[in-house]
């Protein structure tokens, strides 16, 4: 991997983002459409800032690790952009990406997106950067425009809003290893890569990643997808079978969650104290 590529995993509740911190991962990352998911809603922008922050807060404080969280479309204008800020720095979040699209969004790999002018979208940026807290806090400003307005509008987008104060440009939606070198010879600077399943990006690992040019590379649903699949699947098992016992191979053991925890039954557990 390049020196300098944060890889960050999507932790969808504390107890995953506690296991990102045992598999050695250095960050992680808080999916707007995970986060929607496990609440039993789509990724169409219904979560209030309170639940994401509740569940950031959550979640920074199991892993203590950096925590890059999604901020949808700002949750409002320009006004609401400037408190979301504060508000996902207060909850322990170290970086959170904006998107120009029109509310209410749609996941970055589906057609039929509509985007916000690009100086509303840089408005909303400047009132990002100049409302935080830490001059160290992250302000990520992505763009869907690939797919929306085409590939030169995604970088002119990107510069103005690295102009505006975004500290890193997220390119949504490319479809290939060309499209993100040409974009990142287009807009220098640091980038963040979505590596999702089943979009428009191909499987590109993060060493190449880091070669193409990007410092950042988040993977934001593959936990939950692989959680989900099996859960589905033992579902269908113990309905099958009325018993847990052809399952018991693949759980994960009490003192492996307790492992996990930090827990030692008869001694005081040790409080978060982010």
């Amino acid at each position: 991997m390049k020196k300098g590529v944060v890889h960050a995993p999507g932790a969808f509740n504390a107890l995953v983002a506690r296991a990102a911190r045992q598999a050695g991962f250095e960050a992680v990352y808080v999916s707007g459409g995970a986060t929607a998911n496990v609440s039993g809603f789509p990724d169409i922008g219904l979560l209030t800032m309170t639940e994401v922050c509740r569940t950031i807060r959550e979640i920074a404080d199991a892993c203590d690790l950096p925590v890059i969280a999604d901020a949808d479309t700002g949750y409002g204008e320009v006004e609401s952009c400037a408190r979301t800020v504060v508000a996902y720095e207060r909850a322990g979040a170290a970086a959170l990406h904006l998107e120009d699209q029109v509310f209410p969004k749609r996941c970055g790999h589906l057609d039929g997106k509509d985007l916000i002018p690009c100086q509303a979208m840089a408005e909303k940026v400047a009132a990002m950067a100049a409302a935080r807290m830490h001059p160290d806090f992250v302000i990520i400003a992505r763009t869907d425009a690939r797919h929306v307005s085409g590939m030169k509008d995604a970088v002119d987008r990107a510069n103005a809003y690295r102009a505006a104060g975004a500290d890193v440009i997220f390119p949504e939606g490319l479809q290939s290893e060309a499209e993100f070198a040409e974009f990142a010879k287009g807009s220098p600077g640091p980038l963040l890569a979505n590596m999702t399943e089943f979009g428009k990006t191909p499987d590109i690992s993060v060493a190449r990643f880091g070669e193409l040019g990007y410092s950042i590379v988040i993977h934001p649903l593959t936990v939950m997808r692989v959680a989900m699949g099996s859960v589905t699947a033992a579902l269908d098992r113990l309905k099958q079978d009325g018993s847990a016992a052809a399952l018991l191979p693949q759980m994960q053991t009490r003192q492996q969650l307790y492992d996990l925890l930090g827990y030692k039954p008869g001694r005081a557990w040790p409080f978060p104290r982010g």
